[in-house]
This record gives structure tokens, sequence and C-alpha cells, in this order.
């Protein structure tokens, strides 16, 4: 028997179809819980991570602006709390 899809899980993008696309990271956010992450070290220059952090900011701040926020004052946001954890850790990562 096939297991369940979770009802709450975001669909792949239309590109994820391309036979050489990599799903590299996937995060959930559970309340009360701390976030499960699955990653895969896929690039040889770990400086690649700081690239796609920096492009999912910025699509995290379009998608609060498509809903009536300020892009700008959204990504700073973003990457005040982003230097805030790194800073000092709310939580530590753990293999899973």
């Amino acid at each position: 028997m096939l297991p369940k899809k979770n009802k709450n899980a975001l669909p792949p993008p239309p590109n994820a179809k391309n036979p050489a696309a990599l799903e590299i990271l996937r995060v959930w956010a559970i309340p009360n819980e701390a976030q499960q992450v699955s990653l895969k070290s896929t690039w040889e220059e770990p400086g690649a991570w700081g690239l796609m952090l920096a492009d999912i900011a910025r699509h995290a701040a379009k998608a609060y602006a498509m809903e009536g926020r300020n892009e700008a004052d959204t990504l700073a946001r973003i990457l005040h709390f982003l230097q805030a954890e790194l800073v000092a850790p709310t939580d530590e990562a753990r293999p899973l």
C-alpha cells in the first residue's frame, strides 16, 4: 500500500519534472515544535547555500508583498531575524 500524501505538502514546481532536477531542501513547520529539515549537500562549494538562502528570502518577501505587505520592509525583517538566529540560535540542528 502506498503511503498517503500529506494534505499540507506543497506541490513541486513545474520544472521539477525535468529529469536533471534535484530536490535539495524540504522544511516542515510543526506548531510548538522545532522545524524539521531534510537537505542534500549537493554543491561542492558550500557558499552556494548562501546564494540559495538569499533567493529564498527574496521569494518569501515577494509572497508577503502579494498579500499587501511592503516587500523591502519584509525582506529587512527576514534578514534581521536571520542574523539574530545566526548569532544566538534558539534551537540546534540535529540529525533526524
